[in-house]
Formats: C-alpha cells, structure tokens, sequence
C-alpha cells in the first residue's frame, strides 16, 4: 500500500471541492441533513440498523445490476449501497416524530440542519473562490 502524505490528501480534498459539481453539493446537503437528524433522533437499536443494512444490501445490489453496463467507481458503488441505508435508517428514526417529509416539527432542528448545510456551501464557495484565484496567480 502507498504511503499518501498529509498535504497530498488536503490537496487532493481542496481540488475535489474547488471542482465539485453542483449536484454533488446537493448530495453533501443530503448527507448533512441526515447526520443532524442522527445526532437529534439516534437510535441504538441493534434491529433498526440491522434491518437498514439488509435493505441497504438488497436494494443496493439491484442499484448495482441496474447500472452494470457503466463501470462504477468506488464512490458510485458506494453512494448506491449508502443511499438506501440512509432512507431506511431516516425513515426508522423519524417515525412517529411528526415530521413532514424530511422536515422535523421542531424549528431548532430544521434551523441547525439549514445552518450546517449553508456553512457548508459556504465554505465549498471559499475553497472554489480561492482555487480560482491560485489558478490565476499562476497562469493555469
């Protein structure tokens, strides 16, 4: 296995945000709304998670056979066993707790998850901005 230096993984970090398309963000967005829904509503249920690993599992298998015809990358594979396991989990977790669609009763949840999702993109504007700037500065 390659020995990968620290700076070498920031900066491969700083260009995959400088670069990342907007659809992406939205996927990142999804990903933080799910962890701010975790940390509030968290579960230790061994059987709720069991059960989102068997659909994550099921469901990301027929993901996978559906795209067979394109070569899927590591994180490709990744997203499509992720995703059904986030929606499975999400769905368990809120149940009962009087959400509408992904959004909680309680404006302090709501508020925090908009909140970390819009510090996010802020950020990914910062690194964008200041990758153009460098590119500028030298000449690429």
């Amino acid at each position: 296995m390659r020995f990968v230096s620290k700076r070498k993984h920031m900066n491969l970090i700083y260009r995959y945000f400088a670069l990342v398309r907007p659809g992406r963000l939205v996927l990142w967005c999804y990903l933080i709304w799910y962890f701010v829904t975790l940390y509030y509503h968290f579960d230790a249920s061994p059987t709720l998670w069991i059960n989102s690993v068997g659909i994550s599992v099921v469901i990301g298998t027929a993901l996978m056979l559906s795209v067979s015809s394109m070569k899927a990358d590591y994180w490709q594979t990744f997203r499509l066993y992720w995703m059904p396991f986030a929606v499975s989990s999400f769905a368990a977790l809120i149940k009962n707790q009087n959400y509408f669609i992904i959004f909680s009763p309680h404006r302090r949840e709501i508020m925090s998850a908009l909140g970390c999702c819009v510090l996010f993109l802020a950020m990914v504007a910062i690194v964008k901005w200041s990758y153009t700037k460098k590119e500028l500065v030298q000449g690429g």
